[in-house]
């Protein structure tokens, strides 16, 4: 049996509830006497008013009534301090509340708890449809990602990959036409753009007219944001090197009347003038891979940062980076709309049925979000493992994946057990709250029959 630690206030309650048991045990039961005594009167009654007295019957009954308004028998409800000296005196030592309970009705209780947590694990379990709807997802997500994003790699007529990844270049191609790009470029320069070491104080190792987007923080599609902009209003270069140094240093002057809102226009115009070049922005974050010096891979043992370069060089870009996000669209939009739809035919309302919302909200849909992504990664895996090339990767699925694995990690091992414990606590207190209104009706009805004393 579990031991609990309980309050002193806990104790004193539990010697209490002791001591009344104890007493409501000792009390013979009159039950049998009452409905004997009960079935006398009934049968007195009948009696006589079949001789006749029904009126002296009712007059009896109704001066009994008036009298027992008049004068109710006095009840003196002792304190609660008193009850605490009185239990003292005969119950020695601590209580254990189970104590009060035999083996049935503790066997009982936890079988009551234990359906309690059934039920709220029926809630959050996924049917035969929600895994039909999720492996579907994966798998679909997974064939676009191996067939038509394909991998990344130079030809003498630029960058070819995937139908999908080729058909998104062409379309970017006939909105970026070389004219297009050099009137951006003119119009959006920014000092963290040179494409050598020739006019730099500090030089960055690796810097070329190949690498300077790769080397430049300011080119990074999310980390441009903060540096490039800050690089614009100081008048800065900041990059890091091929060998993971952060360097940066003053370039040129900062242009009249600039301001942050000016900045993240610049920022955004100069993007827009490189995303479409032979060698385009790097994938977000990418340029971080730079500090990432260790690892062993292939026959030439290259670290990590040797590696992103090389995929980089190689056409594993942010244009590219858009394609592989078309898998990840496909699983969060497939999934989303099939969970909508289905909760609306199980009779739930459209607000109910949002496929928005944390975890704690929709645990089923981010659970099906989660396995979705986990099958397409394992096809992605399996891509890499049989081409034996790093540009297979599918950085933006992975992402999600590793989003998606914290998250369901921190449901099931924190978030669920805490929710669950909850809803038990709740439908525990609505039977105590209809148990108190019992209570609360049984004492109006002795106040109506007893005179009771504080």
């Amino acid at each position: 049996m579990k031991k609990f630690h309980y309050t002193d206030a806990e104790k004193e309650f539990n010697k209490v509830l002791k001591y009344q048991h104890d007493q409501l045990q000792q009390i013979p039961s009159l039950k049998k006497e009452n409905e004997e005594l009960q079935n006398n009167i009934t049968a007195s009654e009948q009696l006589l008013a079949e001789l006749g007295f029904s009126k002296q019957l009712n007059e009896i009954k109704k001066r009994k009534s008036s009298n027992s308004h008049q004068q109710r028998p006095v009840i003196k409800m002792p304190s609660w301090d008193e009850l605490v000296k009185e239990a003292e005196r005969y119950v020695p030592g601590e209580v254990d509340l189970q104590s009060l309970f035999t083996e049935e009705e503790l066997r009982s209780n936890e079988a009551y708890l234990q359906s309690l947590r059934n039920d709220f694990a029926q809630l959050h379990q996924l049917d035969q449809m929600d895994y039909t709807i999720c492996i579907v997802a994966g798998i679909l997500a997974g064939a676009v990602d191996v067939f038509l994003v394909g991998i990344p790699h130079k030809t003498s007529e630029g960058i070819q990959a995937g139908p999908l990844a080729n058909y998104l270049r062409e379309k970017l191609d006939e909105l970026l036409p070389p004219e297009k790009i050099r009137e951006l470029e003119g119009k959006f320069k920014v000092p963290y753009d040179p494409a050598t070491n020739y006019n730099l104080a500090e030089k960055v190792e690796g810097l070329s007219s190949w690498f300077h987007r790769y080397h430049s923080l300011g080119h990074d599609p999310i980390l441009g944001f903060i540096f490039g902009v800050f690089d614009i209003m100081t008048g800065r270069f900041t990059a890091i090197d091929k060998n993971g140094k952060l360097i940066s240093q003053v370039v040129g002057d900062v242009p009249e009347g600039m301001n942050i809102f000016k900045a993240i226009y610049q920022v955004f115009g100069h993007m827009l003038s490189d995303v479409n070049t032979s060698m385009g922005l790097p994938v977000p974050l990418m340029t971080l891979a730079n500090k990432l010096h260790f690892g062993k891979f292939g026959q030439e043992e290259l670290t990590i940062a040797e590696v992103v370069r090389g995929m980089y060089a190689q056409g594993y870009d942010f244009v590219h980076f858009c394609a592989m996000s078309i898998p990840t669209m496909i699983i969060e939009v497939l999934v989303r709309l099939s969970y909508c739809i289905k909760r609306i035919n199980e009779g739930q309302s459209l607000k109910e049925s949002l496929p928005v919302g944390g975890r704690e909200k929709k645990p089923k849909l981010h659970t099906m979000l989660f396995i979705s992504h986990l099958i397409c990664t394992s096809v992605n895996g399996g891509k890499v493992y049989f081409t034996k090339d790093p540009m297979a990767i599918n950085y933006p699925e992975w992402m999600a994946f590793i989003k998606y694995s914290f998250s369901q990690l921190k449901w099931t091992l924190i978030e669920k057990p805490l929710l669950r414990n909850r809803y038990v606590d709740d439908k525990l207190n609505e039977e105590w709250q209809h148990l108190s209104s019992l209570i609360g009706e049984t004492w109006r009805q002795m106040e109506e029959e007893y005179l009771i004393i504080t």
